[in-house]
């Protein structure tokens, strides 16, 4: 499969001090790919600062969250004709450098996660969000027909089948952005698989969860993936438009 046109889709809410950088580094690993920042509702200068970057800006009105920042960039990245969506945080916790092994991964898969935990890098979480990512991680292997060790992890890429589905049923629920998205991207026939990466601690501004919301992790964790294992399924067929049963 020869990807033609690559879009790198950044979700940036009030990450002013990071998302420039993240921007010019994401140029500079793929200069082929087109950079769009997602502005989910920024209070900030985050829009300015992607834009004298160089990334093309879509400005949301508020806040909708990662998840609904992310079905607007399917919907844009299907209007323009990508081949694929590589999602990158504008935290800079992503390193832009290994976006060309997910792209190459999209040779055998629909859906490509950069995956924390699978034996690169020192990258840790400690707590009930650790083990909550554990049994995530099993259950949605068992969904997905996949070895998953990172099923939370916001560094993905996706392929044409997968942009035409996630542009209508990509869920805009805490969680529901990375569980739910892999539980709607199996259920339509489409492969998941992960491949190794190295990611660093956030480089600046405030992680978007609050220390309360953090702690209630493993009980919303569980609720997104019951959540998604009983919503009707979607159908994507390749040329189609998914629908739903």
């Amino acid at each position: 499969m020869t990807l033609q046109r690559v879009m790198v889709a950044i979700p940036a809410w009030n990450e002013q001090a990071s998302v420039g950088r993240v921007v010019r580094a994401v140029g500079d690993a793929l200069p082929s790919g087109v950079v769009v920042v997602v502005d989910d509702g920024s209070s900030d200068s985050t829009g300015n600062e992607a834009a004298e970057a160089g990334a093309k800006v879509l400005s949301l009105p508020f806040n909708v969250g990662v998840g609904g920042a992310m079905r607007t960039a399917f919907l844009y990245a299907e209007k323009e004709g990508f081949d694929a969506v590589v999602q990158v945080d504008a935290d800079g916790q992503h390193d832009p450098a290994e976006i060309p092994q997910l792209l190459k991964a999209l040779e055998q898969s629909a859906v490509v996660i950069g995956a924390r935990f699978a034996g690169r890098g020192d990258y840790s979480v400690r707590g009930p969000r650790r083990w909550a990512m554990k049994i995530l991680a099993l259950a949605l292997s068992k969904v997905t027909g996949a070895r998953l060790t990172d099923s939370t992890s916001g560094f993905r890429a996706s392929d044409r089948a997968a942009i035409r589905l996630f542009a209508r049923h990509y869920p805009a629920e805490y969680l529901g952005d990375t569980v739910e998205s892999l539980v709607i991207a199996a259920r339509s026939g489409l492969t998941v698989s992960q491949v190794p990466v190295e990611m660093s601690s956030r480089q600046a501004g405030i992680p978007s969860q609050s220390s309360l919301r953090s702690a209630l992790y493993l009980g919303r964790a569980a609720l997104a993936l019951f959540v998604a294992l009983t919503r009707r399924r979607p159908r994507v067929a390749l040329g189609d438009v998914p629908t739903l049963d």
